[in-house]
């Protein structure tokens, strides 16, 4: 098989990782697609981003004893890792996993709590999606953000019942969808185009019985500290423990299984029943494989592709369900991955944090201060959007979501990240741009490029866009666009007589200005 070019390279890059770079890309056409990944995933697992945040909290309090982190610090340790770490594939699949099983600091959750959260994800990215299920389902954050952490047995004197919050989305969005589904996730109908749901009220109310006795972590676990009582500083990112006295020991019933009433309950035991008759429903394969196809490379994959994908989730070819390397690997390497398609609603908007860590990558930015001031400021009022930072727990935008009045609502296709994209947001992002692409961005534009390659080439206007069609377009940009931008570089006049200090400038404008109407343009909008 020939290797890949540089302009395939750097489109497979811009799904794979959050951007192409001149390293990258040699890494690719120097092997195979199938050996990046391959040694991607070999690499072993860099600083957690807990404990870069912990290490800063020692920074800030010689400055300033009361000091706390915030979720600053987490932008700031989010931009760094996914900027600067060799281990790209596995933080671009966090973070895609990340607006699958969403957390979120909106609901006001310890900063280093959902650090660990994120940390937990990334551990998982190539591993077993049981394992993932169980970790998500045991970590403090989802048990704080989905109000299951003290979850209580039910009390019929009092007329308590178990909460039904993490039974709910733990089915809706993190495992089985609302509809069954087809190998291929096509929903399944019957004669008259009636879909079936996955699940029913008894469903919820069986399952939300299961995740009962469930709470902070402590050495010496009492009622007391079921409630948070004497709480421990592991508490925050430790998986939670079971406290049986909370337990429900009624029968529960859910997804056709059941598990008896008894007079000892059995916290652990009923949850591990429990995750794995969500793991081993059919559902899931085709569920999960479709929302990461769409968080990678295109926002609507054939049924074809997620019923390829779906069939590795369920089988890697060893027997093994649920390897989400393989997953991972299907998806990048599948045709319809690597063949562009001329279809005009192929591909997938790119979402504001990937824009800008694309711009912070292939343009080799560094940080002033080398501690990534990301402010919050930048991170979701600019952007309207940060890690971690979802306003809700269907993230951002809807795998499902349709923009209503458009050509692709016509057609019957989602534009997911389109639910976050009007007039607004839009000119918020350009003039975001525009200011960072000319000075940096973050706390005193710590994160800033030099531009030293682009520079290079600002005497030859054709040879600078086509640099910034490699890196930004994977090659993919029209010749009227590329026409476009050339000419109004060669507008920006290089004096041939001025001070060196006004050559210097007027290259840089012509730098700063291909860049910028690169990614202004709506061509740029949509990873194809």
């Amino acid at each position: 098989m020939a290797k890949p070019t540089n302009t395939e390279a750097s489109r497979f890059l811009a799904q794979a990782t959050f951007g192409p770079t001149d390293a990258e890309i040699a890494s690719v056409t120097a092997t195979s697609y199938g050996d990046w990944i391959t040694a991607q995933m070999a690499l072993p697992l860099g600083p957690t981003h807990l404990s870069e945040m912990d290490a800063r909290l020692v920074e800030l309090k010689a400055a300033n004893a009361n000091a706390s982190l915030s979720s600053t610090q987490f932008y700031e340790s989010f931009y760094r890792q996914a900027v600067t770490s060799p281990d790209q594939l596995r933080q671009r699949v966090k973070f895609a996993l990340s607006e699958i099983f969403v957390a979120s600091y909106v609901s006001n959750i310890d900063t280093r709590t959902l650090a660990s959260y994120y940390d937990m994800l990334g551990r998982n990215a190539f591993g077993n999606f049981r394992t993932l299920l169980e970790d998500v389902t045991y970590h403090p954050a989802m048990g704080q953000y989905l109000t299951y952490l003290a979850n209580q047995k039910e009390n019929a004197a009092t007329g308590r019942n178990p909460d039904e919050n993490y039974a709910r989305e733990v089915m809706q969005l993190f495992t089985i969808g609302l509809v069954q589904l087809n190998a291929d996730g096509t929903p399944k109908t019957d004669l008259l185009g009636n879909t079936t749901p996955t699940y029913s009220t008894p469903d919820i109310q069986g399952l939300a019985k299961v995740f009962t006795g469930l709470s902070w972590y402590h050495p010496t676990p009492t009622n007391s500290t079921f409630g948070g009582g004497s709480r421990v500083a592991e508490a925050y990112t430790q998986p939670m423990i079971a406290y049986n006295n909370f337990h429900s020991t009624s029968a529960k019933t859910f997804l056709g299984t059941t598990i008896p009433a008894s007079t000892t309950a059995d916290t652990n035991g009923e949850v591990k029943v429990a995750l794995d008759a969500l793991y081993n429903h059919p559902n899931v394969g085709p569920f999960i494989s479709r929302q990461l196809i769409q968080r990678l490379v295109t926002s609507n994959p054939s049924p074809a592709y997620v019923g390829r994908v779906a069939a590795v989730f369920n089988n890697n070819g060893s027997g093994v369900r649920g390897d989400m390397g393989a997953v991972v690997r299907a998806i990048l390497l599948d045709s319809e991955a690597r063949t562009p398609s001329t279809d005009a609603t192929y591909g997938k908007l790119r979402e504001p944090v990937i824009r800008l860590t694309h711009w912070m990558r292939s343009f080799e930015t560094t940080s002033t201060s080398g501690k990534w001031l990301m402010t919050s400021t930048a991170a979701q009022t600019s952007l309207n959007q940060a890690p971690m930072t979802s306003p809700s727990v269907f993230n951002f935008f809807r795998p499902g979501y349709v923009p209503p009045n458009t050509t692709l609502g016509s057609k019957n296709k989602v534009a997911p990240e389109l639910q976050i994209a009007d007039e607004v947001t839009t000119a918020a992002y350009i003039n975001l741009m525009q200011t960072t692409i000319n000075s940096g961005i973050g706390s005193s534009s710590d994160i800033k490029s030099a531009y030293t390659k682009e520079l290079a080439l600002a005497d030859n206007p054709a040879a600078l866009v086509d640099r910034i069609d490699l890196l930004l377009y994977g090659g993919g940009m029209s010749a009227t666009l590329k026409t476009r931008i050339t000419n109004s570089v060669i507008g920006v006049n290089v004096p041939a007589n001025g001070t060196q200090a006004q050559i210097d400038t007027a290259k840089l404008n012509r730098v700063k200005l291909a860049i910028f109407l690169g990614m202004a343009s709506p061509e740029y909008s949509a990873q194809r």
